[in-house]
């Protein structure tokens, strides 16, 4: 398969500087590109890369001026553009015949929407409701009276428990845990004893679930996770977590229970966040960061976690302290102390 630029101008709505006839067969990043091929950018740090790419083409924002060799398709978004290309010439999607396999284990009370796909080992327990195009992985569970939307796709071995609620076009990827029960005890003459953990986990619309994430049930009401949030691999959710709408949270955080975080919050890796507090809407938090209060709005870093200029600040003076400690040194040698 091959596309010219001018087809690929057309089909992106951008300007093209280049030779419209010259045929594109590949999509690739700056430092794997080679002729044939076309890249993108958006970013000054990959500067380098740009100026020594081999890519025929480049997708590049409106007002880009740096000259280069390779011709340009000028667009608002060269990263959505290029992904389009990229989708164009990415081998056949592959897809999953509707129907029920023969081994699946279906509860007779089952309701299944339409085109549904259960896939070989799948167990779906009863009062279960699954939407219209929905695909079950192979060795995934889907428990008692959960009820799963359209368009969804469950990858193989996720466990969904009981009366979760998972909303459509949601994506759970291999080894995900949902409704596992909250970490909950108390100390009773001396021992640990548990507290049942009677809520249930509420999945809405177009959240994708990374592997191996664990998304605990509430202990009474729901651990909510809202329209639009993604969630990385690795990833703890404690029970009567609220996770807002289109929020973005990277591998390995671990978050305690009854955390409220709010809309279009960026969570980084590693980062850890204690329980019943709240952060919130349009508050970024770097990796490895400890969170240990309230927090809204703004970049955060550290552990504890301070506003990021603060802690920028605090790590140059800690740098600082070596020549601090010599001077003070010397000054303690003139003085004779």
């Amino acid at each position: 398969m091959s596309l010219t630029l001018k087809e690929l101008a057309n089909q992106s709505g951008g300007e093209l500087i280049g030779d419209p006839t010259l045929k594109i067969i590949g999509a690739a990043s700056l430092g794997e590109a080679t002729a044939g091929e076309i890249s993108f950018f958006t970013d000054r740090k990959y500067i380098g890369l740009l100026r020594k790419t081999r890519a025929s083409a480049i997708f590049v924002p409106p007002d880009f001026a740096e000259p280069i060799n390779a011709a340009q398709i000028r667009v608002a978004n060269p990263t959505k553009a290029f992904e389009q290309v990229l989708l164009k010439f990415a081998p056949k999607r592959i897809t999953f015949a509707p129907g029920v396999h023969p081994s699946a284990v279906v509860d007779p009370s089952v309701q299944l929407g339409e085109r549904v796909s259960i896939q070989p080992l799948a167990v779906i327990e009863a009062g279960a409701k699954i939407g219209d195009d929905t695909i079950i992985g192979p060795g995934s569970y889907v428990g008692h009276e959960t009820v799963i939307g359209s368009v969804c796709h469950i990858y193989p071995h996720v466990t969904i428990r009981e009366r979760s609620r998972i909303g459509s076009r949601v994506i759970i990827h291999s080894g995900a845990v949902i409704g596992a029960d909250g970490f909950g005890f108390e100390m009773i003459d001396g021992r640990q004893e548990k507290i049942q953990q009677l809520g249930i986990v509420q999945i809405d619309d177009d959240v994708e679930i990374g592997a191996n994430t664990t998304v605990d049930r509430a202990r009474f009401g729901r651990t909510w996770i809202q329209q639009g949030a993604k969630i990385d691999n690795l990833v703890q959710i404690a029970h009567n977590v609220v996770i807002g709408k289109n929020t973005v949270i990277a591998a390995q955080t671990g978050i305690a229970g009854s955390v409220q975080i709010g809309q279009r919050v960026l969570i980084g890796g590693q980062v850890g966040i204690i329980g019943h507090i709240e952060i919130g809407d349009n508050t970024a938090i770097g990796a490895q960061s400890g969170i240990s209060k309230n927090i809204s709005g703004g970049a955060w870093w550290a552990s504890p976690a301070v506003p990021l200029a603060e802690a920028k600040q605090q790590i140059a003076w800690i740098r600082r302290l070596g020549k601090l400690f010599g001077r003070v040194k010397e000054i303690e040698k003139k003085l004779g102390l």
